[in-house]
């Protein structure tokens, strides 16, 4: 500990407006004693926190992380880990121990009114297009807890029952202030603020950003129980209504399942809150499903909101502080998770490379992209899985199982589904990092995957990734030029001898492919160009 120098902020937020501190403020923060060398302070240790702090970490950044809540959570909703989000954990080393933890699901069975109308395959939806080409349930507060682990390892423990007050900002730094458990407040200096304090994000509400959406009206329920019957097969079941829809996912351990649905209107109890005895719907037992016990059940109501802007000068927000939208598709807690990847390698360039702090004006426009299309999308399919129009029910009743087990059996059908739920299609293609074009990849495009078999070599072509940092693949034959302009630029060179499938997935022979931390392309280099490369690290990208 140690006295900060007298600060120079202008303002210090709370709510959107100038704090008023007993005194002077900058008396307040030169007198009280402040945490040294302390370069990003992270507000809420849900995944999007945790997996950003992880991020930070092991590119060599301090960091601290708190949460107001005592203990990790007990209880989720999130229950999907996406295939983009798990390379990603490939990077960090944590794949492995996540899909063993997990479930992995083999196929899905529509249900009209409790009764069976299509079961559909997807075991390998993604085969060919990622190392994970399955469909993973592993509930989110077993997953805090294991990314929780995993920082301690490393010597980084969440703060518990420590809020965020207030902060302020200048040119150079953060200065918050933080509330412990026994009301006393502590002022700490960060280079950096990440907001990761969902949907009421105290960060988000600070800066007056605005967080524009709605709420819908249905409420949706959640319940975890041991069950069992006939449709608790370690599949997904999912029964669509008249006016509602319920989602059965199977979890670990035997009878294990969690139960998402829409609440119905005459459902509600008058004067006293709802029980799971009350939304026991009809399905179940058309399902010739039996719930033995009841774990956990909470009901919730579904947002959909994008903040306007995801940063504000040396202020950051990521996850549910962003951006929040229904559950269909399994996506939210992914999203933050692919928020806190794409920002955690560009503070680590700028903090500790010396990088252009440019660059980390590219955060906002690369996400805040996605996370709108993400609405969208999300809100088209909650509203066809719950509207009462005689349209929407014939089409979710009628069209979408007579049609869904068809397309199923067409691999471009297949692949459009799986890249679309895993979020391997997202791409930063208008990036002002993008750069380059070759046969039908672009900058911005994740590296395509390309098994041991695709590469002839002993490992894919992802392996390379785990150094985290900035590389160069040529699928081909480097020429003189190009080796000689990686070598100026600092970037390791990953040569794969030519295979035919490598054109399958798009690369083009003898071209190099400047990869990102985060396993995006960032440029693009045909062999006659090398002088590209040259100009590209110019702009002090790493």
């Amino acid at each position: 500990m140690h006295v900060v120098r007298e600060s120079t902020a202008g303002e210090i937020y709370r709510d959107g407006r100038v704090l008023t501190l007993p005194g002077n403020p900058d008396h307040f923060y030169r007198t009280l004693p402040m945490e040294a060398g302390v370069d990003v302070l992270i507000v809420g240790a849900g995944p999007t926190g945790l997996v950003l702090a992880l991020w930070l970490t092991r590119l060599g950044v301090s960091v601290r992380i708190v949460d107001c809540t005592a203990a990790p959570g007990t209880t989720s909703r999130a229950l999907a880990v996406q295939g983009r989000t798990l390379e990603s954990y490939l990077q960090l080393g944590i794949a492995d121990r996540v899909v063993a933890a997990g479930r992995q699901v083999s196929a899905v069975n529509l249900w009209v009114q409790g009764h069976r109308r299509a079961h559909v395959f997807f075991g390998d939806l993604g085969r060919g297009i990622s190392p994970f080409p399955f469909a993973l349930i592993y509930p989110q507060d077993e997953h805090e807890r294991m990314l929780v682990a995993e920082l301690a390892v490393r010597g980084v423990h969440v703060e518990r029952q420590t809020e965020l007050i207030a902060f302020s900002q200048n040119a150079d730094d953060v200065t918050a202030t933080l509330r412990r458990a026994d009301g006393t407040d502590e002022p700490i200096a960060v280079r950096y603020l990440a907001g990761c304090d969902g949907a009421h994000s105290i960060v988000r509400e600070s800066l007056g950003i605005g967080f524009g959406g709605g709420t819908y009206d249905h409420v949706f329920y959640v319940a975890d129980v041991d069950a069992h019957g006939n449709a608790v097969t370690g599949e997904l079941q999912v029964d669509l209504d008249v006016a509602d829809f319920l989602a059965i996912f199977p979890l670990a351990g035997e009878g294990r399942v969690r139960l998402v649905g829409t609440v119905r209107d005459d459902a509600a109890p008058s004067g006293r809150a709802l029980t799971f005895d009350d939304i026991k719907t009809a399905s179940l037992a058309r399902m010739g499903i039996t719930v033995d016990r009841t774990n956990w059940f909470s009901t919730y109501h579904v947002h959909h909101r994008v903040a306007d802007h995801f940063r504000g000068g040396r202020a950051f927000l990521l996850g549910d502080a962003a951006h929040i939208h229904s559950p269909v598709g399994g996506q939210g807690m992914n999203t933050g998770i692919g928020d806190a990847t794409n920002l955690g390698w560009k503070l680590a360039a700028v903090l500790k490379h010396d990088a252009d702090p440019a660059l980390l004006d590219t955060y906002e426009p690369e996400r805040i992209a996605f996370a709108r299309r993400l609405v969208a999308t999300t809100d088209r399919g909650f509203t066809a899985a719950v509207s009462p129009t005689r349209t929407a029910r014939f089409v979710r009743m009628r069209v979408v199982p007579a049609l869904l087990p068809i397309a199923a059996h067409f691999r471009v059908a297949r692949t459009f589904l799986y890249r679309t739920v895993s979020q391997t299609a997202v791409e930063y293609r208008d990036s002002a990092l993008s750069r380059g074009r070759a046969g039908p990849l672009h900058g911005g495009d994740r590296l395509p995957w390309l098994d041991a078999a695709a590469t002839a070599a002993p490992t894919d072509n992802f392996a390379p990734l785990t150094a985290l940092w900035w590389q160069l693949h040529v699928y081909g034959t480097a020429t003189p030029a190009l080796r000689a302009a990686a070598d100026r630029a600092g970037l390791p060179l990953h040569e794969f001898p030519w295979q035919p499938a490598m054109r399958r997935q798009g690369f083009v022979r003898d071209h190099g492919y400047v990869v990102r931390p985060d396993g995006y392309i960032g440029l693009i280099v045909s062999p006659g160009a090398a002088g590209s490369l040259d100009a590209y690290r110019a702009r002090r990208f790493w």
